[in-house]
């Protein structure tokens, strides 16, 4: 719309010649001869389908990539094991932690190597974890020498396609969030977000998880299965946003009911088939491993034996935790960890809560099918870093700082020293996340 008083607007312009004009050739756009120079119009190009949009949440993604690297910079020197330490340790050092090393070691010697397993005397439980990253991690190593290298370009990657998503995503809910930047914002400025950048499976489900339901949104039914199909084979969170859809399938196929009649009903219940995709790499999965050690749930039972996930009751994994955290029985910084996680299931109870008010149905059975997995162990485990599969928290949060702006400011008083925090601690060894 044009700002310009209506006498004052400026007179169309005349079209030009259909001739060619002759340019002087000291004006001629001069193509780059050396590879370097090649390189840098073809890495231009490929960025041309780019929004102005699109770049500002990449930049916006890369400044947060670089500040999580001076962190653990920080980290070698400042923090090392022992405090008689006189070397940092390999740069890349502070990233290969905990789960990241159960990713490479099934991506350099399989699920089961020289016939070890569950049946073997300290046997590390590694079957807990899907394949999906693994097998990309496999892949990318023959690229790259480094197995934590590959594994940071994974989620490095993997991340760019994520806040892409995200801020689509976060555009069709927010419309005052119009190029999805405060939601990326908040998202990359979360207590976990370190766990983004390093060797774990956030960043790779995220990727295919987001784009996933962008695509159902926009009652792509064949992409969005597919892509949480491949969000399946990385985690078992998978299966929760596959609910989800077949949630949001069933709600657009009743309204395209009443606008359609008969007609529109079976135009949506075409697709319904798709909705089983997913479903197929957890079951291949299973399979494999019941050929291997003859149990169909042995990821489930490898993760009861490695961290206590057996079923209990949600108040009896709440009165678990809470007595870690608050009886004394553990060092401060496991108290410190469970604390973290009472506050995590307090957040993603509230989100659920909010998320049926306001009739979210889809996102609040995704959030809640989560909740109820990591709720129903002994105590809980891994609940702040699922929080960053939460995308309806961070959008959610994006569009209470716009209702009341000092909401941003405090959150980031707040968020930006527990990130730094959280990082620190994983960066060090000292939290699994």
């Amino acid at each position: 719309m044009s700002i310009l008083p209506p006498g004052l607007r400026p007179a169309p312009p005349r079209l030009e010649s259909p001739e060619p004009r002759s340019v002087p050739s000291e004006r001629r756009a001069v193509v780059p001869s050396g590879s370097r120079e090649r390189w840098a119009v073809r890495f231009g190009r490929s960025l041309s389908w780019l929004s102005p949009a699109d770049r500002q949440v990449l930049g916006l993604y890369l400044l947060t990539r670089i500040s999580l690297w001076i962190t653990a910079h920080g980290a070698r020197w400042l923090f090392p094991r022992g405090s008689d330490t006189r070397d940092a340790g390999p740069v890349l050092a502070p990233f290969q932690q905990w789960d990241a090393n159960h990713y490479l070691h099934i991506a350099r010697d399989g699920y089961f190597p020289a016939d070890a397993g569950p049946w073997v005397s300290g046997w590390d439980n590694r079957e807990a974890f899907f394949p999906g990253f693994p097998l990309l991690l496999r892949a990318v190593h023959t690229i790259v020498p480094s197995w934590t290298g590959a594994g940071l370009l994974i989620s490095f990657v993997a991340g760019a396609v994520a806040v892409l998503a995200l801020a689509r995503i976060a555009r069709t809910y927010v419309p005052e969030d119009t190029d999805g930047r405060r939601t990326v914002l908040f998202f990359l400025l979360s207590p976990c977000v370190v766990f983004l950048t390093a060797g774990y499976t956030e960043a790779l489900f995220l990727a295919f998880a987001l784009p996933a339901w962008l695509a159902a949104q926009r009652h792509h039914w064949a992409l969005a299965c597919t892509l949480t199909a491949l969000a399946t084979t990385v985690r078992v969170s998978g299966l929760f946003l596959a609910a989800a859809i077949a949630v949001l399938f069933a709600l657009s196929a009743r309204s395209g009911r009443g606008r359609g009649g008969r007609a529109g009903s079976q135009r949506a219940w075409r697709s319904v088939g798709w909705l089983a995709l997913p479903a197929l790499p957890p079951a291949a999965y299973s399979w494999y491993l019941h050929d291997r050690t003859g149990d169909w749930m042995a990821w489930k039972h490898a993760q009861e034996r490695g961290w206590y996930r057996e079923f209990h009751a949600p108040w009896e994994a709440w009165a678990n935790t809470w007595n870690a955290a608050f009886d004394g029985v553990h060092t401060t910084g496991y108290a410190a960890m469970f604390q973290a996680e009472l506050a995590a299931m307090v957040v993603g109870v509230a989100l659920v809560v909010l998320l049926v008010r306001h009739r979210r149905r889809p996102e609040a059975v995704y959030v809640a099918l989560s909740l109820w997995a990591l709720g129903t162990s002994y105590w809980y485990t891994s609940i702040p870093r699922a929080t960053l599969l939460w995308w309806p928290l961070w959008i959610g949060l994006a569009a209470l700082s716009l209702r009341h702006p000092w909401f941003r400011t405090a959150y980031l008083c707040v968020a930006v020293p527990v990130t730094a925090l959280v990082a620190l601690a994983f960066l060090t060894g000292r939290w699994a996340g």
